[in-house]
């Protein structure tokens, strides 16, 4: 029956169409057979259907014709809205990189499925729910969508990635408020630590961990600990933290607080903190006072760790301090009284003490008597001799030493000592022991450019001119003769007994050989020697009886073209001998000149001899002849051609 009422409606429904749109329609082509399903026999299909008289009754007429040709029910406007609100709440918008909230329908032994509202749910490693050992279905949870998509149609989510973000947020929030934070150091790195911020790994550096200097990082992992992000790189997520910084703002209140109190002079009570070359810095109960080598002991020291030690107690005093800066200057021994007021009954000028080298200077040096009390010892008082001394030979630092105090100032706190007048003054009978003209033998204590100082005995010295070491050679400088420490012979020239000076002679002891050298080295002799220095001008030549001389560089040529090399042996020519000024110049050029000069002269003089034997023959036989004959004409003629061939070849 229901096939029939269907029937029934669709051919209304087609007469209505073909009638609105004007048309007729035919029947054969748009009814449809109502006989009941189980009537139906096969025959031959036949060329028209009827329709049945519209205006017959059926059973149909209580069919809702509400219903349109698609089969949907007509609503109201309102029940239209509700029912797309109704649709619109089942489907959920959602971004790639967006933060939603997702509830665990399910657990396996490896993902976590979420339902986020999408048209599919999620899957999520087990990995990332690490700290929610709890963790059950029915849950909520804060998860990121990565894709919504991938490339095999599944719903891609990260909590890690949500964590991540989500505490970025608070870190960039905390880092503007400064807001003390707590994280779990992690690991360690180079350079410092990795810390756990709200999910987060930031960065501890080593610097910031304490205001102490740290060198073991291994003790703080594990540790959970409180830290202000100090830094933050907004292009790639970096943050880094301080705990130095929390350390310092409660040491700053406390600092704050203390300074407020001080005064000048206020005794406090301070641990050492730290030790360096030039103080100690002072622990004075959350703030630092510099404790001034200076000012540790009245007495000299080198090193702040000769009186201090780490983590010791002290009292100190304050000096001064600057609000602004926050600087505290201490003194510890302003709390005792200067020892130049409180100085020992037996300090006293003429009185001989004793004391320590604590200083040593060009000038002199400086002994410590008692701690705080120094007198100095110039130079002209370490010896009675006129010497120049140094210092820094004679002194070593901590060598002890007595002194006699020629002055003391106890206003000025200066105090001069005497080592030399705790002996007799040797010069007060030097003409007596050191006579003019008399030989000694001294040690050199110091040789300079000019001379050589030589210690005769304690205190009485002097000074050897260089050019009294010797007659024969010149020297460029003493050392070459002789030096400290050497034993030396010496002749007193001179007595300056105000100055305190002797002039000693060397060379003096042997009488001046240059008085019998004039007839050894007579101008134009030629001796053997050999060449002992160069220089852009000549040559320094050693002859025999430790004679020297000079020869020029236009000297040194020889007969090859050219010149005499250092170390070589030749014969030298004296062209120049000055007994007053010590000097021989000397030529090798002028030997082979002179032998040269020498062997033309000798041809010369046999040909000049030669010729006069010839006239003297030529002139007998002339004398013998009284008449001349022809023949004898003609034997002159042949002797006279001779003779013209004879002077003709020794004169070429």
């Amino acid at each position: 029956m229901f096939e029939n009422l269907f029937v029934k409606q669709l051919n209304a429904d087609a007469q209505e169409n073909a009638g609105t749109a004007g048309e007729p329609v035919e029947e054969a082509s748009t009814a449809i057979t109502t006989a009941p399903v189980e009537d139906a026999k096969p025959a031959e299909t036949p060329a028209t259907v009827e329709a049945p008289p519209a205006e017959q009754e059926s059973a149909h007429d209580d069919f809702d014709w509400s219903v349109d040709k698609r089969n949907v029910s007509s609503y109201s406007k309102e029940e239209k809205e509700k029912y797309d609100k109704v649709y619109e709440n089942t489907f959920v918008q959602l971004n790639d990189g967006e933060l939603i909230n997702g509830t665990v329908v399910g657990i396996t032994k490896t993902d976590v499925v979420l339902n986020i509202g999408f048209k599919s749910d999620g899957l999520i490693s087990l990995n990332e729910f690490r700290d929610l050992p709890g963790l059950k279905v029915g849950d909520e949870v804060e998860v990121m969508i990565v894709e919504k998509e991938d490339r095999d149609g599944h719903l891609n989510l990260s909590r890690k990635q949500a964590r991540t973000t989500r505490a970025w947020e608070k870190i960039v929030e905390v880092n503007k408020t400064g807001e003390v934070v707590t994280g779990l150091v992690t690991s360690k790195t180079k350079g410092g630590l990795i810390v756990d911020v709200f999910g987060m790994e930031t960065f501890l550096p080593g610097s910031q961990i304490d205001v102490k200097p740290v060198t073991d990082y291994d003790q703080f992992v594990g540790k959970t600990m409180e830290f202000k992000v100090v830094k933050i790189n907004e292009t790639i997520k970096n943050a880094v933290v301080s705990h130095k910084a929390l350390i310092e703002s409660d040491i700053e209140a406390q600092r704050a607080e203390i300074i407020g109190k001080l005064e000048k002079g206020q005794v406090l009570e301070g641990t050492v903190k730290n030790i360096t070359d030039f103080g100690a810095f002072m622990d004075l109960g959350g703030l630092d006072g510099l404790l001034y080598i200076t000012d540790i002991s009245w007495g000299r020291i080198s090193h702040p760790n000769e009186v201090l030690k780490i983590d010791q107690k002290v009292n100190v005093v304050v000096l001064d301090f600057d609000d602004e800066k926050k600087r505290i200057s201490l003194g510890l021994k302003q709390l005792t009284p200067h020892p130049w007021d409180v100085l020992p009954e037996g300090i006293v000028e003429g009185n001989t003490v004793k004391g320590k080298v604590v200083n040593i200077e060009d000038y002199g040096a400086f002994l410590e008597i008692t701690p705080g009390v120094e007198g100095l010892v110039h130079v002209s008082e370490i010896t009675w001799a006129n010497t120049p001394v140094n210092a820094k030979d004679f002194f070593k630092l901590g060598d002890e030493h007595e002194a006699k105090i020629v002055t003391l100032d106890k206003d000025t706190r200066k105090m001069s000592l005497s080592i030399k007048q705790l002996t007799e003054d040797p010069w007060s009978d030097i003409e007596t022991r050191f006579a003019e003209g008399s030989k000694h033998t001294g040690e050199v204590k110091n040789i300079t450019n000019y001379g050589v100082f030589v210690e005769l005995a304690p205190g009485i010295g002097g000074m050897i001119h260089i050019s009294d070491l010797s007659w024969l050679k010149r020297f460029n400088h003493p050392n070459e003769y002789t030096k400290v420490g050497d034993k030396i012979d010496v002749i007193i020239l001179g007595i300056d007994k105000e100055n305190r000076k002797l002039q000693l002679g060397h060379k003096q002891l042997e009488e001046d050989p240059w008085n019998t050298l004039q007839d050894t080295f007579a101008i134009g002799s030629v001796h053997e020697g050999t060449i002992v220095r160069r220089d852009d001008k000549g040559a320094t030549v050693q002859l025999p009886y430790g004679l020297e001389g000079f020869a020029p560089n236009r000297h040194l040529a020889t007969q090859d073209g050219k010149s005499v090399s250092l170390d070589e042996t030749a014969p030298f020519m004296v062209i120049e001998f000055d007994r007053n000024e010590k000097r021989i110049v000397l030529s090798h050029a002028r030997v082979w000149e002179q032998a040269a000069y020498d062997e033309k002269e000798a041809v010369k003089k046999e040909a000049r001899a030669e010729a006069e034997k010839t006239k003297k023959a030529v002139k007998n036989i002339q004398n013998k002849v009284e008449k001349a004959t022809l023949g004898d004409l003609s034997a002159l003629a042949d002797i006279r051609k001779k003779l013209d061939q004879e002077n003709s070849g020794k004169a070429e």
